[in-house]
């Protein structure tokens, strides 16, 4: 052990006192009694195959977090599968981070998987913060050596670290701010967590323009330098500069609210009359929005877009018959409605519209007699694809020019059509209102950005029958069991679509209720409205 370290067995627990760096106790709470003496797996001559055993995995993770508590980056690296890769960001860990002090504590085994606590100390400059945090090791078996050893992940050091990120400690390089909702009121990450990404983002455009001064802080500073630094850690802060966005805190905390029902969900929503974004939520709440840069097929919510041009052909209107079998081919390809219903000849474009019939959509596509109309008109009337400045990063949606069976399956959002929330919440904005408005997340005269203009709107004729058909879906479609609890003038869709032959959709649902507008999807969540709908329904409840 570098540094002096002396090592100790207390009452069966061990505990590791190294001097030099400062570093406090490492107590292992593994289970076996490996104590000096005893030859670990790394140390063994033998070399062995298969996965590694109970006692390997407790005295390999043992060894590293040991080495790692002491200060000895060398030592450390050495118990893992990449040496070269494991020993810069130990050795940043003290020279970078400026962690003083850091007392691991290990908890039982999960199979191969260690989970652990840190407890540190950041100083710098006089400025001294504990910093605590939980993450996990896999032990592996070496494939050259045979032993068992520490795989290799950035996230082993703290668990939002990716690869060719860094930890540093020191003078934040943008000032710190003070972000606010509309009415002024706080927006921290603590309170609202899916923020965290944004807030950064934020804070890296605009920090240094709001008056504000930097902190000391411990951060993450990406691989990528067009990515913003995530601050883990404030040991003196700042002078904020306020920061004004569209957003609502109250619409805010009940998105956050509604996705931690699942596992995986997000949510946006948005002011049809301004385009301002009112809530953003993602869970989990790690650094990837997807909520605004995810991209997935939205499966029945882009019927909005393609129901608008239909209606703008005149190929049908809202209360005009249209068929709805069970079954539609086009160009060889084969489409059907969920369970294979089918609706009576009486049907009209609003019941199959409301009841989400693909088929009535899938048989009017040869009357269209242009493969590029529902591209054409996604671009040109709701926005998707132009290039938008929302004030952070998102992904504007995508609907390519398509033919045959491909751009058939883009009639009922499935296909090549890639959308997130904020796509979706745009779609319905634009719907409700008969003009595209970009979504925006901070006021453009913050900075004169530019914004992306749609070429033209909806007719108030098209703008009329796409709102009535809405409402009809809300009320007694396949939206009205999520959106009874939604007051106001409402209106709704709901879509699941199947992603690389999962076993269970993901649902989609997408509303408005007066001025707002929401959209939600749950990864697997299976029908639009039993899943995503109740996560839009409670952020139109908030935000209305």
């Amino acid at each position: 052990m570098r540094g002096g370290a002396k090592v100790a067995i207390v009452g069966g627990v061990f505990v590791l006192v190294a001097g030099g760096l400062g570093y406090g106790a490492y107590e292992v709470l593994l289970g076996g009694d490996a104590g000096p003496g005893i030859e670990t797996a790394s140390e063994s001559s033998e070399v062995k195959t298969g996965p590694p055993d109970k006692k390997e995995i407790a005295e390999t993770a043992k060894g590293f977090l040991k080495a790692w508590a002491s200060g000895d980056a060398s030592a450390a690296a050495l118990l893992t599968n990449n040496e070269a890769g494991a020993e810069p960001l130990l050795t940043g860990y003290t020279e970078d981070a400026h962690v003083t002090k850091a007392v691991i504590t290990p908890g039982p085994a999960v199979g191969t998987k260690v989970p652990y606590t840190v407890k540190a100390t950041v100083s710098f400059e006089g400025k001294t913060k504990p910093w605590s945090y939980s993450s996990e090791l896999t032990v592996v078996r070496g494939l050259t050596t045979g032993k068992a050893l520490v795989d290799w992940q950035p996230s082993v050091i703290h668990p939002q670290l990716t690869e060719g990120a860094t930890l540093k400690t020191g003078e934040s390089s943008t000032a710190a701010i003070e972000a606010v909702d509309h009415n002024g009121k706080v927006l921290d990450k603590e309170t609202y967590p899916s923020l965290g990404p944004i807030l950064d983002t934020l804070r890296e455009k605009y920090g240094d323009t709001t008056g504000g001064s930097p902190g000391i802080e411990t951060w993450i500073e990406p691989a990528d330098a067009q990515l913003p630094n995530t601050t883990l850690l404030t040991l003196a802060k700042g002078k904020p500069g306020k920061l004004q966005t569209t957003l609502d805190a109250d619409a805010q905390a009940a998105a956050e609210k509604a996705v931690k029902q699942f596992s995986s969900a997000s949510v946006v929503a948005i002011r049809p009359s301004t385009g301002s974004i009112r809530a953003v939520a993602n869970n989990p709440a790690t650094g990837f929005n997807a909520a605004m840069q995810g991209q997935q097929a939205p499966g029945s919510t882009l019927k909005i877009a393609t129901a608008a041009m239909l209606l703008e052909k005149g190929l049908v209107s809202a209360n005009g018959p249209v068929e709805c079998p069970k079954e539609a081919l086009y160009q060889g390809r084969t489409f059907h409605n969920l369970d294979y219903f089918e609706l009576p000849a009486s049907n009209n474009f609003t019941t199959s519209f409301a009841r989400s019939c693909n088929t009535a959509f899938i048989k009017l596509i040869d009357d269209t007699h242009d493969d590029a109309a529902l591209p054409k008109i996604a671009r040109d009337v709701f926005g998707i694809g132009l290039v938008w400045n929302t004030g952070v990063t998102s992904f504007d949606g995508s609907v390519p020019e398509e033919t045959g069976g491909e751009a058939a399956a883009q009639y009922i959002g499935q296909g090549t059509v890639q959308m997130n929330a904020l796509n979706i919440a745009s779609i319905t904005a634009t719907a409700h209102n008969g003009t595209f408005r970009q979504p925006v997340i901070v006021p453009q005269d913050l900075d004169g950005r530019q914004l992306a203009h749609a070429p033209r709107s909806l007719s108030p004729g098209v703008t009329q029958q796409l709102n009535a058909m809405m409402r009809a879906t809300a009320s007694w479609g396949t939206g009205a069991r999520a959106m009874a609890s939604v007051g106001g003038d409402k209106g709704a869709k709901t879509g699941s679509a199947e992603v690389d032959g999962q076993a269970t959709s993901n649902s989609w649902f997408t509303g408005f209720s007066n001025d707002l507008a929401a959209a939600a999807v749950v990864q697997s969540g299976g029908h639009g409205g039993d899943a995503a709908g109740p996560v839009v329904a409670a952020v139109l409840r908030a935000g209305s």
